[in-house]
């Protein structure tokens, strides 16, 4: 790559709506902190986009994740099922509340954990899934709302790269007892730090309200009914995700066209784009691919790096980390290690031009 030109990122977000104005009027009349008409306001236009009776704001995806553990009432002695091919996030959240990560495998197709893998991995302890949507995919969450119904367990999407996906016509985040969400600057949707957790469940609902605010009473200020934590949103990342919102349809449509142009366009080269189910209409929040088993990933980034072209790895599998190998010592997880090893994700943003993308396909097709 010459001095004077510039890498094309893998993500940037898209800020040309009202994000300026909105967080101007925050400054202009002093409410930044976590009290404010645009968290309000936030909550209701995400709750009116994923059909669902509550969406509550915190401030960040992993958070999101911890307060559902936390809130469904899981802690030191029970077990979560969750894929190892994740971001830690999902295994974290689940051990800050005590509880024991269960790791299980994913499926070649899609990614996405398997769910007769995860019945397998039942034990008394079980208390809960966690089916993470990866990459726009959305789990097979019929299979798996089946399985926690034979054993009365409950399931937590986590769909911080997912917003917007939909399966049968029903975004992700709504199908089961509660979904979590991340609105990090590479998000679909970005407050710059931010989150969220949805819930058809009016007591549910009303519980995470109670703990994401240091679990003071709702009715009297100061006075802290149980246990609690400062999880908030602020008013100003508030106002930038209402902005959002209101190009949210425009900002989806860009992105899978862009993932359309991907695999149109790279057809003809050995790579494997996730493969999901023909009810799933994907987000494509990052587009990404298998390399073949003989391609060193890591040159091929150097080489694409060489012309121009950012590119990251896919996650590295949970089961391999430090802190949580002990777990899994005895277990393999060949599917979820193989996709963990050859996966890559391309620049995915939806304000890429068309040069830009012209660019890039020209350097993956050079660099494979």
């Amino acid at each position: 790559m010459s001095e004077t030109q510039l890498m094309i990122p893998v993500y940037k977000p898209s800020l040309s709506g009202n994000e300026k104005a909105y967080v101007n009027d925050c400054l202009d009349t002093t409410w930044i902190s976590s009290v404010g008409s645009y968290v309000d306001r936030f909550e209701s236009d995400l709750a009116r986009f994923l059909g669902v009776k509550h969406a509550i704001a915190v401030s960040n995806g992993t958070v999101a994740l911890h307060l559902a553990v936390h809130c469904l009432g899981i802690g030191p002695g029970d077990e979560v099922l969750v894929p190892t091919f994740t971001y830690i996030a999902s295994v974290n959240a689940i051990a800050q509340t005590g509880a024991v990560p269960v790791f299980v495998d994913c499926r070649l197709s899609d990614w996405l954990v398997d769910a007769e893998a995860l019945e397998a991995a039942i034990t008394p302890k079980t208390k809960a899934i966690m089916a993470v949507h990866l990459y726009g995919g959305i789990c097979d969450m019929a299979a798996i709302n089946q399985v926690a119904s034979r054993h009365g367990l409950h399931v937590i999407e986590d769909c911080a790269e997912a917003l917007g996906s939909t399966t049968s016509g029903r975004h992700c985040g709504g199908l089961s007892s509660v979904g979590t969400f991340s609105f990090f600057g590479n998000k679909t949707v970005t407050t710059g730090e931010g989150g969220a957790v949805t819930t058809n469940d009016d007591a549910l609902a009303a519980r995470m309200r109670l703990v994401k605010g240091q679990g003071q009473s709702l009715d009297r200020r100061y006075w802290h009914v149980e246990l609690g934590f400062n999880y908030r949103m602020t008013n100003i990342c508030a106002a930038i995700g209402v902005a959002q919102l209101e190009r949210v349809e425009e900002l989806l449509e860009k992105k899978r066209e862009l993932g359309r142009s991907y695999r149109e366009r790279l057809s003809d080269l050995p790579l494997t784009f996730q493969d999901l189910d023909p009810t799933t209409s994907s987000s494509d929040w990052l587009i990404s691919a298998l390399l073949p088993k003989d391609v060193d990933r890591d040159a091929f980034m150097s080489r694409l790096a060489a012309k121009g072209v950012d590119s990251r790895p896919v996650f590295h599998c949970a089961h391999e980390m430090p802190m949580y190998s002990s777990l899994s010592s005895s277990k393999n997880f060949p599917i979820s290690t193989e996709v963990s090893s050859r996966g890559i994700s391309f620049p995915s943003y939806p304000t890429i031009s068309t040069a830009e993308f012209d660019q890039v396909v020209d350097a993956v097709r050079h660099c494979l």
